[in-house]
């Protein structure tokens, strides 16, 4: 009997029912933050709620550079010159429904309209929610004072505090600059050009929400919390949700691409085969903590796209290409560029490597760029995955140039070691003490692997003779250090919320310096910089735009406020029953465009783990082995 039920059992984790169905297998290793679109910022976040949530504009599956177009709206919105300032007029499909849920009792759902689209932007206001990205929308016509006029009434008037936030907001009168024209009409108004806002509108953050989902959910008397109960209008809605292990996004029915297939909308039909979306029946989370074991659940069939892990890679990936035995399992390999930057930067705000030093300080800071060797740090730290940088914009985007070299980024000891001499540090000696000149290098990371990526950085400056002392501490000290201006050197990198040359270049801006709680951690400031950055911000992309930021890279390349070492790239694996599996890169919902051929992935699951049932065998000889004897001595007993 034990026989029989060891040979019946298999390794699959899924139910044999499932075995047909075209689901999407993926592993995650931290649970969501929130589901909450105005809050939600993580990639893990945006990866369950992206599919739920449809957004007003998208950007097209396959094109690079990015190109948006429209989702939920109809078409992408002009920007209107009135009175001295710039307005967009959205204009949404109609008959978009959201998905069933119980907080339309005693409907089961309701028409999205243009004051959905406007609850969602006050929400972004509403200093309660503490969106992330509330800072964004400061140039619409009254978002800032609508969330300071909401924290005052509500202090002052507890019964105010008590309604729910829709009718809040509703007393207040909204936002100005916010104006619902009509059901599936509605217009922002800008006090200044802000032609990055259409961004905005392609991410989960100003998708629309029901006000009846956030009065619903609140938390109370058994109910879930809005920030667990997503209620969208996407392709997929929330089947399962236990953080912990499992996350379940099923079909919706009442998606628009479902319900009117001869809309052929843009977001609604595959860009490689005109086939109405989604393939998927649905998306089947499983949380995975271990890179290992989630890894050899892939090579096993279990989980259809994943990274590849550090301790395999050589043996999976050989000169950037998959292995043959890879290959030979009918995989693919697929490789984008992180829209990111990762880099060293100086304190412009010390005395000794930032601005205050003048001449000196920019000497020193071009001479311990030239002794880096970022693509040696890649190939070592991260299995060369990674595009070095030459500047702050990585490939993709507006004005990134395949062909600029950055003189400082060039490994260049001799020259290294002439410009530590201008800078009155000849062979690194400091002439006030005598001394190899000393700085510090803070982190944020303690552990033993983050301590050797820093020591390379270490090892390169003291050939130049510098000693730079490696001070780790955790997260919260870093960035206490940080505010406080108390560091020298530090290592930081930043993904871009969209792809815009603006949202790299800003970092650099003095009116986003760390000191002033910006993410210009460098405190880099350049009256000449900050000019070009806001002629060149609100430009569209042409010819004017590209000559500002080749300007503004020449100066960086100069001032050299950063080491850029290198734009991040991702390489994914993908079994050969998926298609049409590209990845982005950015936060990008994806799910609908995928497909699955269920019998191959059945085949090969099957092929690939094959039971061995040769231990049953051994152990049914030991049976009979160990059962002999005792029959033999029962038998003679008996007698």
């Amino acid at each position: 009997m034990l026989g029989v039920l060891l040979a019946a059992c298999t390794n699959n984790p899924y139910p044999d029912e499932d075995a047909s169905r075209k689901i999407e297998y993926v592993a995650f290793q931290e649970p969501p933050k929130t589901l909450d679109p105005a809050v939600s910022y993580s990639t893990t976040d945006q990866t369950v709620i992206g599919p739920i949530y449809d957004t007003l504009l998208e950007y097209h599956y396959l094109e690079r550079p990015y190109r948006l177009m429209p989702g939920l709206a109809r078409d992408l919105p002009e920007p209107e010159q009135r009175d001295g300032r710039t307005v967009y007029r959205f204009r949404l499909r109609d008959d978009l429904l959201y998905q069933e849920d119980a907080c339309f009792a005693p409907a089961a759902t309701r028409q999205v309209v243009a004051a959905d689209v406007a609850f969602s932007l006050m929400r972004l206001a509403d200093p309660v929610v503490n969106s992330p990205v509330a800072s964004f929308f400061a140039r619409v016509e009254g978002f800032a004072a609508f969330g300071e006029r909401l924290a005052a009434e509500r202090e002052k008037d507890a019964a105010f505090a008590a309604e729910p936030p829709h009718e809040q907001y509703g007393r207040l009168g909204g936002i100005p600059g916010i104006r619902v024209l009509s059901a599936t009409e509605l217009e922002i108004e800008l006090t200044a050009p802000y032609p990055q806002l259409l961004y905005w509108f392609a991410m989960p953050f100003t998708a629309p929400v029901p006000w009846e989902a956030v009065a619903h959910w609140d938390g109370q008397d058994g109910r879930d919390a809005f920030a667990e109960h997503p209620v969208g209008t996407g392709a997929f809605r929330l089947g399962v949700y236990d953080k912990r292990s499992r996350i379940v996004l099923e079909r919706n029915p009442n998606w628009y691409g479902i319900r009117h297939p001869e809309w052929r909308a843009p977001g609604a039909v595959s860009p490689t085969n005109g086939r109405p979306l989604p393939f998927l029946d649905g998306v089947e989370f499983r949380l995975d903590k271990e890179d290992i074991p989630a890894f050899t659940k892939f090579l096993q069939g279990y989980y259809d796209v994943s990274g590849i892990i550090e301790e395999s890679f050589d043996r999976i990936v050989k000169d950037e290409r998959l292995s043959s035995d890879m290959a030979a399992r009918d995989m693919q390999l697929e490789k984008a560029v992180i829209p990111s930057v990762y880099y060293l930067g100086f304190n412009m705000e010390d005395p000794v490597v930032g601005t205050p030093a003048a001449a000196r300080g920019r000497a020193l800071r071009q001479a311990m760029s030239l002794a880096i060797d970022s693509r040696e740090f890649t190939r070592i730290f991260q299995n060369g995955r990674g595009v070095p940088a030459e500047s702050p914009l990585p490939p993709g985007l507006f004005g990134y140039d395949a062909a600029y070299v950055n003189p400082f980024r060039q490994v260049d000891l001799t020259r290294a070691a002439a410009l530590l001499r201008e800078a009155g540090y000849p062979g690194g000696v400091d002439p006030a003490t005598g001394k190899p000149l000393h700085l510090t290098f803070d982190t944020q990371d303690t552990s033993s692997r983050g301590l050797l990526r820093f020591q390379y950085f270490a090892g390169a400056w003291r050939r130049l003779g510098l000693d730079v002392e490696i001070v780790a501490t955790t997260y919260n000290q870093f960035q206490d250090k940080v505010r406080r201006g108390a560091y020298q050197l530090f290592m930081w990198g930043w993904v871009a919320d969209y792809p815009d040359p603006e949202n790299f270049l800003f970092l650099l801006w003095s009116g986003a310096a760390r000191s002033k709680g910006g993410p210009n951690t460098a405190n880099f400031t350049d009256p000449r910089y900050d000019r070009l950055f806001l002629a060149m911000r609100d430009l569209p992309d042409d010819a004017r735009r590209l000559e500002l930021i080749r300007e503004m890279r020449a100066l960086l390349e100069t001032e050299c406020p950063w080491i850029e070492l290198f734009h991040l790239e991702s390489y994914a694996l993908i079994h050969g029953w998926m298609e049409d599996v590209k990845p982005t890169g950015l936060s990008i919902p994806t799910s609908k465009y995928v497909d699955v051929d269920t019998a191959m992935r059945a085949r090969l699951r099957v092929e690939w783990n094959r039971p061995v049932r040769w231990p049953l065998a051994v152990l049914a000889v030991l049976a009979v082995l160990v059962v002999i004897p005792a029959v033999r001595t029962y038998r003679r007993e008996r007698r």
